[in-house]
């Protein structure tokens, strides 16, 4: 298998350094999901993990490639795999999240993801999608331009991928299991890491990851966050950073110091070694502004200059506070689409599906959790319950009874959102979908609430790219918030959050048949409920309708 994987690995490389020797466009790759011990924080536990690999390996491939993946599982638990921000047109059997479009891979068996890169170049990520396996089973996936194309900024000297995360020392399963069975909310991490280094922490010498970069150079650097629950800020002392890309979308380029990015984004931003030789500190730190707790633990890189001395000082840098709301308001506002005449922004203007959801925590009875109680979430009131067949699989062949096409479009239960919420609220459990026609636009605004706590929700959409039109704080005014949206170069995201006891709203247009998942990307939040899908269509045509499954699709 290791040769296997070598020589998989080296002809891909080779792909892309000699462009006249690649044979074809389709470039294949191999996933073994197999348990592999790992220490972090001075002790050691087994992990689940792609090819023995944490981050797992980088998926490389040009616009327009299609990909080829066979996911063999080597491991006790059930899985799949999710290639978050792939639009997958007309290929829902390949997006991965579990009893959604796919049944999950189960032991011993393997599964092929078959999907085209269409109109879509930079940088996203893929992880497992289902409970927690995603702590250690991600990695980056890297879009090049097609060939001949070239980036909308100026070309770096280099590239490097940066993955953030999360580590826990016990077992991530066992933990939230135990969680869910008593209805209270898990254990936070115990350190957040880069490239799968914590670095030092308190009471133990960690190692950490090291950047290294030559005076003079420039670096784009391809910053994922693959947390499970921690929206995060990045940086890097003494230099300032230019946004380029988000969630593989060129954006207008703009300089920061600070980058603000939640679970499931994705940034490109080029660095230039432009500081004096020696070592920078490098900095993630979480970012709550609410009283729910989080990993406070900063997770500490370096970047090192070509010649430094063996043991220098280190270049230290402040950090955000953890509840620095005006540093992610102030990011968010500066992410514009870069809408150019090669890369234009298709805002829809006209609205077929104007829908309204607020989304939050809540908690219900339960007469066998330990307080009598359980936390909860919901959309709309509504707090989805998995089904034990695909949801994909049932559309397709005439299932019924797995899930219903009722999902409400407004709160059932309207209250004020941002004040004091009604004592006595509680939610309903369903399967339910919302159903728009092939090709229909929709608008969503997503309304934070005040319930237990105000918390941000880095929401994210399977199957689309959508234009975060417009953001507020406190209820959202039909009558007039909407004469503020931005309909002219609104940043394109996958993954965006909706801030704390606030509001946001995106646009996009339901060109893709199938169903395609909704939830908030904080793990325990989508663990809880706070999920949903859409199910669009198909048009007219084959063209406008979703492929049949393939011949390996799991089985429940």
């Amino acid at each position: 298998m290791a040769f296997w994987v070598r020589a998989a690995a080296a002809a891909v490389l080779a792909a892309f350094l000699f462009p006249a020797l690649a044979e074809s466009r389709v470039r294949h790759y191999k996933f073994s999901v197999v348990m592999k011990n790992a220490t972090k924080l001075c002790s050691t536990k087994p992990i689940v993990t792609v090819n023995g690999k944490f981050p797992g390996p980088t998926l490389y491939a040009r616009e327009g490639d299609t990909v080829i993946v066979r996911v063999v599982n080597h491991v006790q638990y059930n899985i799949t795999i999710h290639w978050h921000g792939v639009r997958q047109l007309r290929t829902g059997w390949a997006d991965g999240p579990a009893y959604i479009t796919q049944c999950p891979i189960q032991p011993g068996q393997n599964y092929i993801y078959n999907f085209t890169i269409s109109g879509q170049r930079g940088t996203l990520l893929w992880h497992a999608h289902i409970t927690w396996i995603r702590a250690t089973v991600h990695g980056a996936i890297v879009i090049l331009p097609k060939l001949g194309v070239p980036y909308p900024f100026p070309t770096p000297d280099k590239e490097k991928i940066i993955v953030l995360g999360e580590w826990w020392k016990s077992d991530i399963e066992t933990m939230i299991s135990q969680a869910m069975q008593a209805g209270v909310a898990p254990n936070v991490s115990d350190a957040h890491t880069i490239n799968g280094q914590t670095g030092p922490v308190p009471n133990c010498s960690s190692t950490g990851f090291t950047l290294h970069v030559e005076s003079g150079k420039t670096y784009l650097l391809r910053i994922v966050n693959a947390a499970v629950n921690d929206e995060l800020f990045f940086k890097v002392a003494g230099h300032q950073l230019t946004v380029v890309e988000v969630d593989a979308a060129y954006t207008k380029p703009f300089k920061t110091d600070t980058i603000f990015i939640a679970p499931g984004q994705t940034t490109n931003a080029l660095l230039t070694a432009d500081q004096g030789i020696g070592k920078y500190l490098i900095a993630i730190s979480p970012f709550m502004d609410t009283v729910v707790a989080v990993d406070n633990v900063t997770g500490i890189a370096t970047l090192r200059y070509q010649g430094t001395n063996a043991f220098p000082p280190t270049m230290l840098t402040s950090i955000p506070s953890q509840n620095a709301t005006p540093v992610t308001e102030s990011f968010i506002a500066s992410l514009k689409s870069l809408n150019s005449n090669q890369y234009p922004a298709k805002v829809p203007l006209k609205i077929d599906h104007s829908l309204y959801f607020a989304i939050g925590v809540g908690v219900n009875p339960c007469a066998t959790c330990v307080n009598g109680s359980r936390v909860v979430a919901d959309i709309n009131n509504v707090t989805f319950v998995m089904p034990t067949t695909a949801l994909l699989q049932a559309h397709y062949y005439n299932i019924s009874g797995v899930f219903t096409d009722d999902f409400p479009a407004n709160p059932q239960i309207p209250f004020n959102y941002t004040g004091a919420p009604p004592s006595n609220l509680q939610t309903m459990n369903g399967t339910k979908v919302y159903r728009v026609a092939f090709n229909s636009t929709v608008q969503v605004v997503f309304q934070g609430t005040n319930i237990i706590a105000p918390e941000s929700h880095p929401t994210h959409l399977h199957g689309f790219n959508f234009y975060a039109v417009g953001r507020g704080v406190g209820n959202f005014d039909p009558e007039n918030d909407p004469k503020s949206f931005n309909l002219v170069d609104p940043v394109e995201r996958n993954t965006l959050s909706v801030p704390t006891a606030g509001w946001t709203a995106i646009r996009f247009t339901a060109d893709n048949p199938g169903i395609w998942f909704l939830h908030c990307h904080l793990e325990v939040h989508t663990t809880w409920g706070l999920k949903m899908a859409f199910l669009v269509d198909n048009g007219k045509g084959p063209n406008e309708s979703l492929l049949p499954p393939p011949s390996d699709l799991p089985m429940c």
